[in-house]
């Protein structure tokens, strides 16, 4: 007796498998078409292939999260001409107490 359940899940893999080729070796198409300078270039186009562009209304942000609390660039400071460097910041705490 045939499980068509059983049936249905193993076509719809291999509908996904089939996808999955044609999208990787139409990628692969593309970055010999681009002419990509190394092997890890074409690598990645290939790796990269699942990816889709964002639409107008698609936000990168987690709506939780505040944008404006977001340390983005630590080393700038809000002044303008005035840098804060990795080391000196190192440099500029204590790290022990003074008795």
């Amino acid at each position: 007796m045939i499980d068509f359940n059983i049936l249905e899940g193993e076509l719809e893999n291999a509908i996904m498998l089939d996808e999955n080729y044609k999208r990787e070796n139409n990628a692969k198409f593309r970055a010999v078409e681009q002419r990509v300078a190394t092997y890890d270039e074409f690598r990645d186009i290939v790796k990269a292939s699942h990816l889709r562009p964002l639409d107008k209304n698609e936000k990168i942000a987690d709506p939780k999260i505040s944008q404006k609390n977001v340390i983005w660039n630590v080393a700038a400071s809000k002044t303008e001409g005035e840098m804060l460097f990795f080391n000196e910041s190192k440099r500029s705490k204590k790290h022990f107490t003074e008795k």
